[in-house]
């Protein structure tokens, strides 16, 4: 099992543009370098806040095994720029996964995302039907459904003021008490490692603030041609199973797969689950 250290020293970086503002990317990258993958379009994982993309640490490997994957940090998150001065709204995150996919030549994806990326996915998927073939949500972002009051708090101005610990106490009881049993230590490491420098503790509270339920309110669901599995932890209260069963009414071409004993943090809860179903829907 790889530690969120490794998973940071194996990532790449490229710059795109959004808004006007050059911004560094930080992304995870890995898969067959020959072979049928090059026929197959690439798997992107889309992770939410306060997360980045060691949330995938468990799901990648095994789908590497015969695709090529691409696991970003959204901008303001992880590696990616944490700096002041742009905007970190899903809005301005589809415009990064647009100027990412163009940078590393992919015309045609599957999207597999997770809170708030969920929420950058139904936009992108929505504004480029014809690049989307799948899209696998997990207890996503949509309508109204967020932001929950655990984010809403991380952006109150007080929070920038936060002595280091007791920001590190509100993360670490958000990621262990969002978790389906005893959290693993590492991924609860892994999760507050970014946020614990005084640019990573400020991007969190831009990231916070930077949460509007208007950008999935004006989506038209409708427009959203891929073909969709909705793999949701029954038992979240941030994103209830009763927005999947709304999306699934809502999109054309829609499967629900309800995962038991799974909280807000379903990839890291039942990891081995969700990855059979991911390479199943891959098939």
């Amino acid at each position: 099992m790889v530690d969120h250290e490794t998973w940071g020293d194996g990532q790449a970086t490229t710059t795109v543009t959004v808004d006007g503002h050059d911004l560094e990317v930080a992304y995870h990258e890995d898969g067959p370098e020959t072979g049928d993958a090059d026929d197959e379009p690439p798997v992107v994982f889309l992770h939410g806040i306060p997360t980045w993309s060691f949330l995938w640490r468990d799901i990648v490997p095994a789908v590497a095994e015969e695709r090529r994957t691409i696991a970003p940090d959204l901008v303001g998150y992880g590696n990616s720029a944490m700096h002041d001065g742009f905007d970190r709204s899903i809005r301005a995150q589809e415009v990064m996964l647009e100027g990412l996919l163009e940078d590393l030549d992919v015309d045609r994806v599957v999207l597999v995302a997770h809170d708030i990326g969920g929420g950058v996915a139904l936009r992108f998927a929505a504004h480029n039907p014809d690049a989307v073939e799948q899209l696998l949500l997990s207890n996503a972002v949509c309508y109204d459904s967020w932001p929950v009051e655990f984010v809403s708090e991380l952006g109150l101005p007080s929070t920038a003021d936060l002595e280091r610990e007791e920001l590190e106490a509100r993360l670490e009881s958000a990621f262990v008490d969002g978790a389906y049993g005893e959290a693993d230590p590492e991924f609860v490491a892994g999760m507050k490692a970014p946020w614990l420098t005084d640019e990573g503790h400020l991007s969190l509270v831009r990231d916070a603030v930077a949460t509007n339920t208007n950008h999935t309110a004006e989506i038209d669901y409708g427009a959203i041609e891929a073909e969709t599995l909705l793999l949701w932890g029954e038992d979240d209260v941030m994103q209830p199973y009763d927005y999947a069963e709304r999306l699934a009414e809502e999109l054309d071409d829609a499967a629900l797969a309800p995962l038991s004993d799974a909280y807000h943090w379903v990839p890291e809860d039942r990891p081995d689950a969700y990855t059979d179903h991911l390479i199943d829907f891959l098939k």
